[in-house]
């Protein structure tokens, strides 16, 4: 019999034996599936063409709240308190002074402090496009706060998506272009039908059925823990070390797949999500997206990868951390990371860690990749062993995530002698260290065609140098730039 231990509603305990998993699990995938069909009844009956915002922030965060008592009980106390909190600070401290104390919770608040601090008391020179685009004007209402926070798309998974973004959505400004005018001024014009998101609603469930299936079958016969059993580690060859190490891990990541495209699938299937056209006319489904899948397993680097690795949650750590300090940025934003996780020693080990691989592989890059895009033979070459050395860099870097404590962690490491930690470290004391340019590329960025921005968002993935988060930051905000305009 699976486990009743919950602090959320038993209802789907029959459920929950019958499967063989887990009350909690079973009240999310239930509850998720149930906001994906309120998520089509919300886009089809409240359509803001025919509803209020009011209407829509109300029904919005009600179905938000029930979801989460649902599954948490009591414990669902703790949005609305961290949330009343939070707006109390806004309104009786002031803007001004809400940044630093909201760094200690959730990402969305964390997010909207910056943006309010960056429309209400910054200069527009002081900040970088992305700041300007993103800023709040005006603070948000109790209601619109709540909503935001609290809404039944995105209050069990995520992702995190601007202020901005979710009010353009609610007031229904979500697919108006701007066009320039006679006197050059932008003149917003309805100029195509409202674009249907079931296609990639579609598309997105496909995949959340084949991760699931994968999930359910394959990944509970490669458990990453088998790295550090003591058979293995004293009968297995080097290569059968390697070859298990990247499988497991490949094994361990359906199941991030399917909770995140599900809720990627009910925020669209909602009507949010769209950012504008391809060049083929194809609408864009993908503003909130949290992965790119094919992107993520044929990274050949390291920053490949977490570009296309829980993706908002990236851009959130360039917004609040990355862009905003001026000392050892990558050092900071890792740690930032780490702790957001959660207490766990494992995170902190697997982040700490990806400082060193993450500066190595910017420096390897850097002093050696010019050397092999001479010929396309060469280029291949590089690509074919950098997606070698990628796949079993990030392996090796993940184990403690999964592993959480710090001894099995350790014996996994001592296990391979701290290879890839000895390498990265010989790597940054023996070759040049070549600075990069954070968002240098950012006003180049800003002149691309809506078509070219969608284009090089996609083709640019690994080919400048390592920042934390990679240009897609500053390619939304420019494909984005005449929606967000309030």
């Amino acid at each position: 019999m699976a486990t009743t231990s919950t602090t959320g509603s038993t209802l789907l305990q029959p459920l929950s034996n019958a499967v063989q998993l887990p009350i909690d699990q079973v009240n999310f995938v239930v509850c998720q599936l149930f906001a994906l069909l309120a998520a089509i009844w919300f886009r089809t009956y409240l359509h803001s063409s025919k509803t209020s915002p009011f209407i829509r922030h109300v029904v919005a965060t009600l179905l938000g709240l029930y979801l989460a008592l649902f599954c948490f009980g009591w414990y669902a106390l703790h949005f609305l308190v961290q949330s009343g909190i939070s707006y109390g600070i806004m309104v009786i401290m002031g803007a001004e002074n809400m940044h630093s104390p909201m760094m200690i919770i959730t990402q969305k608040i964390t997010s909207l402090a910056y943006e309010i601090h960056d429309g209400m008391f910054r200069k527009d020179e002081e900040l970088n496009p992305s700041q300007r685009d993103l800023a709040v004007r005006r603070m948000p209402s109790l209601l619109e706060y709540l909503s935001y926070n609290c809404n039944f798309m995105g209050i069990l998974a995520g992702p995190l998506c601007s202020y901005k973004d979710y009010i353009t959505f609610i007031e229904g400004r979500s697919y108006r272009v701007t066009r320039a005018g006679a006197d050059g001024k932008g003149e917003p014009h309805w100029e195509r039908p409202e674009p249907s998101p079931n296609v990639a609603v579609s598309q997105k469930l496909l995949v959340c059925g084949l991760s699931l299936l994968v999930h359910l079958t394959v990944s509970s016969m490669l458990p990453v823990e088998y790295n550090i059993d003591a058979h293995f580690q004293a009968t297995a060859s080097w290569p059968t070390k390697v070859i298990y190490l990247y499988v497991s891990l490949l094994a361990a990541r359906p199941k991030y797949y399917f909770a995140w495209t599900l809720a990627d699938a009910i925020n669209n299937a909602a009507g949010f999500g769209f950012r504008g056209y391809d060049r083929n006319g194809e609408a864009r489904w993908d503003l909130v997206s949290n992965l790119r899948i094919q992107q993520i397993e044929m990274s050949t680097s390291f920053k490949m990868f977490l570009d296309n690795w829980n993706i908002q949650t990236a851009l959130w750590l360039k917004r609040v951390c990355y862009e905003r300090t001026t000392l050892s940025p990558t050092i900071q934003t890792f740690v930032l990371s780490a702790i957001w996780h959660g207490v766990y020693p494992g995170y902190y080990l697997t982040f700490l860690t990806g400082v060193v691989m993450t500066l190595a592989a910017r420096t390897m890059r850097s002093n050696l990749r010019h050397h092999f895009i001479t010929s396309p033979q060469l280029k291949l070459l590089y690509d074919v062993i950098t997606w070698i050395v990628t796949q079993i860099a990030v392996s090796y870097t993940v184990v403690p995530f999964v592993l959480l404590s710090i001894k099995p962690s350790f014996m996994f490491y001592s296990s391979w002698y701290y290879c890839l930690h000895i390498i990265g470290i010989l790597v940054l004391l023996l070759l040049p260290v070549k600075k990069t340019q954070r968002g240098k590329n950012t006003h180049e960025n800003m002149q691309l065609s809506p078509s070219k921005k969608f284009d090089d968002t996609e083709n640019s993935l690994g080919q400048n140098s390592f920042s934390m988060t990679n240009n897609v930051c500053n390619q939304e905000t420019a494909s984005r730039h005449s929606l967000l305009k309030q």
